[in-house]
């Protein structure tokens, strides 16, 4: 008897029922959505599906996620956009994995990915290999967006341009948190508005009690070829975190990412709790990092590790009246008009600003910009060692940041 009727034998005997693999094309995709079960694969021949992704009600469980994904990863089916329907559309839906599709909005008004207002909740979301485009009717249509409280959410190595905003997780209000992400080798660029917004936390449900960090790593994310626009806005931006109680000591954890230009505005803003480090941030028309108060204040954080080339201020840091929280500015290599406003800095090295290393290799631009200043000191050991403590820091002994390999396959995978 073949090894997998006995798989079938012995999942009967347990009560349960064996997972199942479908293939589907563009005429009948939809009817094996109701019969996705606890670690089954939809696995979709390539082709032009027209009625959208519609995942409602629809779950998996821990360790046997439902999982859509092309038949063959390198023909992804494509799915284009309808006029007033988001083309994947998430209502009370949980681990669930999306892989290797391609998401066509035609400049339509809607969103490519979207866990709807109406839902009470999308958790555990993976959204993997996908390739988003063309939603940019307007700055208020997203590639990937958030509406109800999410949790567990991991969107990786997927590609998004000429969309609105790329990334928009939470409500303008405060409400529907989005809880425990994590964002890792994404290629974000040509958008109107955000590459990726985290709205601000006004409460969470006491389900997310524990500790819960949301990290954004080995990203490029680039308004290189942006317009100058009055309305535009940052590459990312990062609202606080809950201001007591459920969620008050989480924090953003942003490491090793790119961050390439904006001809309007700041490449990062940031409030309340955030730690920088290992990142590269290239601004050929303005300010690099800005810490300001936006919807609360900055609380405790940590700017380490750094290289950043900026036309305008490198690293700004505004706190509020009275404030009573740290914002550290460690061991960063600087060049830029106005290398650093504010915060606690020590150790940094800075320079005037350099336009001729605008187009050097992300990788390269460190040890270029160390070659040319000052001989500076090494790190100090207890210095070190208390960096240490945050996850993947590339251990240096010097300033300024340290290419990761997981960026660099992100460059090679999707080039600036």
């Amino acid at each position: 008897m073949g090894r997998t009727v006995w798989a079938g034998l012995l999942c009967l005997l347990a009560g349960t029922a064996a997972a199942a693999d479908y293939r589907a094309d563009a005429e009948n995709y939809r009817e094996h959505l109701r019969r996705l079960q606890p670690g089954d694969r939809l696995l979709l021949d390539p082709g032009d599906y027209l009625q959208g992704l519609p995942l409602h009600d629809l779950s998996g469980e821990d360790g046997q996620p439902i999982v859509i994904e092309a038949a063959s990863p390198s023909a992804r089916p494509r799915f284009i956009a309808r006029p007033r329907v988001n083309t994947v559309s998430l209502v009370n839906a949980r681990h669930l994995v999306l892989r290797h599709l391609e998401l066509d909005g035609r400049n339509l008004p809607v969103d490519a990915v979207k866990a709807e207002g109406h839902s009470r909740y999308a958790d555990f979301i993976t959204l993997e290999h996908l390739f988003i485009h063309d939603h940019a009717a307007s700055q208020q249509n997203v590639g990937i967006s958030t509406k109800c409280p999410a949790f567990g959410w991991v969107v990786r190595n997927t590609r998004i341009e000429r969309v609105g905003t790329g990334m928009y997780f939470g409500d303008s209000d405060g409400s529907d948190p989005f809880v425990a992400g994590v964002i890792e080798g994404n290629r974000v660029t040509r958008t109107l508005g955000y590459n990726l917004q985290i709205k601000h936390q006004k409460v969470r449900p006491p389900e997310y009690a524990d500790r819960h960090d949301t990290v954004i790593r080995h990203n490029v994310f680039s308004k290189q070829n942006a317009l100058p626009d009055p309305q535009a806005r940052p590459n990312v931006l990062l609202g606080h975190v809950p201001l007591t109680g459920v969620g008050s000591e989480n924090r953003y954890l942003v490491y090793g990412n790119l961050f390439l230009h904006n001809p309007s505005e700041t490449l990062l803003q940031a409030e309340g709790r955030v730690t920088v480090y290992d990142n590269v941030f290239i601004n050929g028309s303005g300010d690099a990092i800005r810490i300001q108060p936006h919807n609360d204040v900055p609380r405790d954080m940590a700017i380490f590790s750094n290289t950043v080339l900026a036309s305008g201020t490198g690293i700004q840091v505004r706190q509020g009246e009275d404030a009573v929280y740290r914002q550290r500015v460690i061991a960063n290599v600087i060049a830029a008009v106005t290398p650093v406003l504010g915060g606690e800095a020590a150790h940094n090295v800075t320079l005037p600003y350099q336009p001729d290393l605008l187009n050097a290799a992300p990788a390269e631009l460190t040890p270029l910009l160390l070659g040319r200043s000052q001989p500076s000191s090494r790190l100090p050991q207890a210095l070190v060692r208390e960096l240490a403590v945050y996850p993947d820091w590339q251990r240096a002994t010097h300033p300024g940041a340290r290419i990761a390999p997981a960026l660099l396959r992100t460059l090679d995978a999707y080039p600036p």
